[in-house]
């Protein structure tokens, strides 16, 4: 098994890869959230507005604003969610005054962030007292992986073939999250799980998916041999029945948090 870093540089191969998914999670994310009406936000890592959009629909925002280190994530933000702004922004070194949003969320971001610490620090500096942070990511850890990735992975190991993955963070397990949100100075954090099933038009859907350059498991398979290709292909086939009409659906669960900014 082997980390790799993932360049978000390809917003429509994002939004297949991920978009149907973080959608899927942050439908319930919002729902546990409970967010009362006319908050500012941000939206952390927002990629392609996925999730900006989410909370533009269903949470009233006074405000709603995106960062994202990907300029072509933006783009394709700005394009499609016209109701919120978008910077181009790290988030260890976010372009906002202090005390500037009520609540400040990320979706499927944590674990690709290199510098966590700076990061769950300035989500602090920039949250009014009293103000929420909260986020999600997928509930995986060395040896117990919930994510959408998993199947694939395990066919990959089931076959001999080398693994790659994207980054992994202790903030993607409870007691990682705990401990890094009490590190940034919140109190009142609540952790849980939320449990998503997707639906891909059929096998061929899934398998094309799988294989988007931009995922890190593409390039595991992108290093298999016309032979090992077929050979995954046919395991997966088995490992991912499908439904009389053809359809292939799974579920993944993601770990999410929340916790406040003390008032004083």
């Amino acid at each position: 098994m082997a980390e790799i870093n993932v360049a978000f540089d390809r917003a429509d191969q994002y939004e297949l890869l991920m978009g149907r998914w973080s959608r899927a999670v942050g439908r319930r994310f919002l729902d546990w959230l409970d967010p009362a009406p006319g908050l500012q936000w941000l939206d952390v890592g927002c990629g392609t507005g996925a999730f900006t959009q989410l909370i533009a629909g269903l949470c009233a925002p006074k405000s709603l604003t995106g960062a994202d280190p990907a300029p072509a994530q933006i783009d394709y933000a700005r394009k499609h969610t016209p109701q919120a702004e978008f910077h181009v922004a790290d988030a260890a070194a976010l372009p906002f005054d202090d005390r500037a949003f009520d609540v400040v969320v990320s979706a499927l971001v944590i674990n690709f962030i290199p510098d966590r610490a700076k990061a769950m620090s300035e989500m602090n500096r920039i949250l009014s007292p009293g103000g929420t942070v909260a986020a999600y990511l997928w509930d995986r850890d060395l040896h117990d992986d919930h994510s959408p990735h998993a199947p694939m992975e395990n066919g990959l190991r089931s076959i001999g073939a080398e693994v790659f993955k994207p980054p992994a963070a202790p903030e993607s397990t409870p007691d990682g999250a705990r401990a890094t949100l009490q590190r940034a100075g919140f109190t009142d954090i609540a952790v849980t799980t939320l449990d998503v099933r997707e639906t891909f038009r059929d096998f061929d859907d899934y398998w094309r998916v799988q294989n988007l350059p931009l995922a890190p498991i593409a390039k595991s398979i992108a290093k298999l041999n016309d032979d090992q290709r077929t050979t995954l292909r046919e395991t997966m086939r088995t490992r991912m029945p499908a439904s009389p009409d053809g359809s292939i659906s799974y579920a993944s669960r993601a770990l999410a948090f929340k916790a406040k900014k003390p008032t004083a």
